[in-house]
């Protein structure tokens, strides 16, 4: 599930997914994919995530409610095939989560897709033994010898102090190390993917796995050295494992609206979605951002593709229909927009939350989803760009 919003400036993190395709070996590997000579000596390397996505155009991906609707019926509705979807696992992980793994893999495969796995450490980053690495990584190898890609998102947000692997940067950046060793050496098609929140709101204060001053953690993430944890300490360089082990950088991003407290519906400001991704960011309430520029220090300065794992826009469930659509409309726009293409290079995929659920920071229903309203399912559908629609007709054509 997505992570927990613990500060009063804390601009959401939920969401994945929706939209283009994906061939498999349509594009120039990158350098900072996994090279062929860290392939095992018992597989021969298939192709990779950043192979397997197109190189010149962001591909609009899911994060589906798969209990509620199938890739394929996503597809029917929106007319859009997904190019990538995500499943949450736990770590280690029971028969039934490898079994839901499984099935989703199918579906992916059944779209010629790549399957973000995201690994959720629930019981703390002590879980993480060569026992359960072992586990996980014969869940790769398999999913992988059906040809399905996968990019692994290991114990994401971790700059956040929601979850119990969150703001721990030694042992984190440790676990991270550890699960990409073995993965580079044993699997034959999954790259790492290293996937903070957005720094909107650090340090998160108040959450329950918050670090205490005096700890080795708080002295870490003290990064100006004033003895404080606030908005001036960097929120993603503590956490970085390192370029030999992240192929893949990401972040979630989300519309929650312009203010705390959440819970009003609120149109996007323009150029909100770029803004974050900049670090430029300051929102209608005024406050002056102070955050690096990920996209130029993490994807463009270290060659590494970009994704956004997670996105939608804030709606209520009582939300005016105009209202609501128009909330959204403007948000993926913005994703959609022609200029964010030649603004980030980099950027390769973005996921859609297509999730109804609901939220307790307001306590009530959100309605992150594209494709459960076929009013906003068929303007989602007529905004698409021709980039978009074109990657869906290849896909299926093929």
């Amino acid at each position: 599930m997505r992570p927990r919003l613990r500060s009063d400036r804390l601009s959401p993190l939920l969401a994945t997914a929706a939209v283009s395709a994906l061939t498999v070996g349509c594009s120039a590997p990158s350098e900072s994919g996994p090279q062929a000579e860290n392939s095992s000596p018992t597989h021969q390397r298939l192709a990779g995530p950043t192979q397997a996505l197109p190189g010149d155009r962001p591909t609009i991906g899911l994060n589906p409610d798969w209990g509620v609707e199938t890739l394929e019926q996503f597809a029917t509705t929106t007319g859009v095939t997904p190019g990538a979807a995500v499943s949450f696992i736990h770590m280690p992980f029971s028969e039934t989560d490898a079994e839901n793994v499984r099935d989703a893999a199918d579906q992916v495969a059944g779209m010629g897709g790549v399957l973000m796995l995201t690994l959720e450490p629930h019981e703390g980053l002590e879980a993480v033994t060569e026992e359960s690495i072992a586990e996980l990584i014969d869940l790769l190898v398999e999913v992988n010898d059906a040809e399905v890609p996968v990019m692994l998102r290991f114990a994401h947000e971790m700059n956040g102090s929601w979850y119990p692997w969150g703001m721990q940067p030694e042992a984190y950046i440790d676990a991270f190390r550890e699960v990409a060793a073995a993965v580079r050496e044993q699997t034959t098609g999954t790259e790492m993917i290293w996937a903070p929140n957005y720094g909107g709101g650090y340090p998160f204060v108040g959450g329950q796995y918050a670090p205490e001053p005096g700890t080795t953690d708080f002295e870490l993430l003290d990064t100006d050295g004033d003895g404080e944890l606030t908005q001036l300490d960097d929120p993603y360089d503590p956490f970085y494992p390192g370029d030999d082990v992240v192929d893949w950088v990401g972040m979630s991003l989300y519309h929650w609206g312009d203010s705390h407290p959440w819970g009003s519906n609120d149109l996007p400001e323009p150029e909100k979605f770029s803004e974050q991704l900049r670090g430029t960011y300051s929102g209608l309430a005024g406050d002056e951002s102070m955050l690096p520029d990920f996209y130029e220090l993490y994807a463009a300065n270290r060659d590494k593709p970009l994704a956004i794992p997670e996105t939608a826009a804030f709606v209520t469930a009582d939300a005016d229909p105009d209202l609501a659509l128009e909330i959204k409309r403007q948000w993926w726009q913005q994703i959609f927009a022609e200029d964010l293409r030649s603004e980030f290079p980099q950027l390769r995929l973005i996921n859609w939350f297509n999730w109804d659920k609901h939220e307790p920071e307001v306590d009530g229903l959100v309605r992150w989803s594209v494709s459960t309203d076929q009013d906003i399912a068929d303007a989602f559908r007529e905004d698409l760009p021709e980039w978009v629609a074109e990657a869906h007709d290849v896909n299926r054509a093929g």
